[in-house]
């Protein structure tokens, strides 16, 4: 499967969805592109077989100052580009909306914007290596991430030829992560590579996610047949990879199109809507609970302590479920302000009959 340099629009993907949403830009002069780098706000587009060099025109800037989600443009996105005259450069004008979109946001730090890290892709492979990088709870985290995106998950245990009982781990990521195809894959030995480049067809859009060291560039070099990425060797002393891919970069071969992506050992949920994907077996259980709005935390006729207590759901998993709920419900607020106002006025009616309450069975001078 060797690279192609500069596909046409439709092997980059280009579609009849993309082109309805186009017209008003094509009114305007304007011409598709789809971004395949991004670096201090200068983008690679591609616009057929060329290549431009992109700015953000200040009316693109000025208007996505007042939006909350993130507007500007990233590695996989449809734009709308005016070409400079001399054919080498040009000025994105606007985004075309999202059909899916992998975004990052810090599990722990509110203050900072949730950003994209690819969009318009089609499956995220979630590259863990079987070395000491290998975490359980890591690995949910990711995939309720991908669920969230619309993207399909695939998980790849990489650097198979490291791992004692590679096996072993397969069917614990099956456990964790039921109906998500699960690869056991080596750059080294060629094992599950077949298997890996089936996922990758013409216009289809795939991007590599995981921490440093994991292998996904590595694993890109081997898909390609080609040392299109540069790589280097995890460190000894902790298994952890150094930090060779510095910028995201959409890569276009012959058979499909690859998105690598720094390595990322955080990455917070968004909105929460793929939890209940990821974690199917916490949710049917508390499906058969007497109450809807069951905690969870001794109510009687809870489904889920009594999963628990029969073995039939790991605490451990219920205890990453509850933590990634609460992470996804802070994320809502953070970002969504009429979210934010109604969990307010909750908490302001429930101090307010609390308030009642006390002065009903205690009097006023309480």
């Amino acid at each position: 499967m060797p690279p192609l340099a500069l596909p046409d629009l439709a092997g980059l993907g280009w579609d009849e969805r993309h082109r309805a949403a186009f017209v008003a830009h094509a009114a305007a002069g304007h011409v598709p592109g789809r971004v395949v780098t991004e670096e201090r706000g200068s983008y690679g587009v591609l616009t057929g077989l060329v290549e431009l060099r992109a700015t953000l025109s200040g009316r693109f800037r000025f208007d996505a100052e007042d939006l909350v989600t993130p507007s500007y443009p990233a590695v996989g996105d449809w734009v709308a580009i005016q070409p400079a005259g001399d054919g080498a450069g040009g000025v994105i004008h606007a985004v075309l909306p999202r059909r899916s979109a992998i975004v990052r946001r810090a599990p722990g730090d509110r203050g900072i914007d949730a950003q994209v890290v690819a969009a318009n892709v089609d499956v995220a492979f979630l590259v863990t290596s079987l070395n000491a990088e290998f975490n359980v709870r890591r690995l949910e985290r990711y995939v309720a991430v991908a669920w969230e995106s619309g993207a399909l998950p695939v998980i790849l245990l990489s650097k198979s030829d490291l791992a004692e009982d590679p096996e072993g781990a397969r069917l614990v990521a099956e456990a964790v992560a039921p109906g998500v195809p699960v690869i056991v894959v080596s750059a080294v030995t060629g094992e599950g590579l077949d298997e890996v480049r089936a996922h990758v067809r013409p216009a289809r859009t795939v991007v590599f996610v995981g921490s440093s060291g994991v292998g996904k560039s590595t694993l890109v070099n081997a898909i390609a047949g080609a040392p299109l990425l540069a790589t280097s060797e995890i460190r000894e002393d902790d298994a952890r990879g150094r930090h060779t891919t510095s910028r995201r970069q959409l890569v276009p071969l012959v058979g499909g199109l690859l998105i690598d992506t720094p390595g990322m050992r955080e990455l917070g949920l968004h909105d929460g809507d793929g939890l209940a994907t990821t974690f199917e077996d916490v949710e049917r259980a508390a499906a058969a609970c007497r109450f809807r709005d069951c905690r969870h935390d001794g109510e009687p006729g809870c489904a889920v302590r009594v999963a628990l207590e029969t073995g039939a759901l790991d605490a451990a998993r219920l205890g990453a479920y509850r933590k990634l709920e609460r992470e996804a419900r802070r994320a809502e607020l953070s970002t969504d302000v009429l979210a934010r106002r109604a969990e307010r006025k909750r908490w302001t009616a429930i101090t307010r009959s609390v308030g009642r309450r006390m002065q009903e069975k205690y009097g006023a001078d309480r």
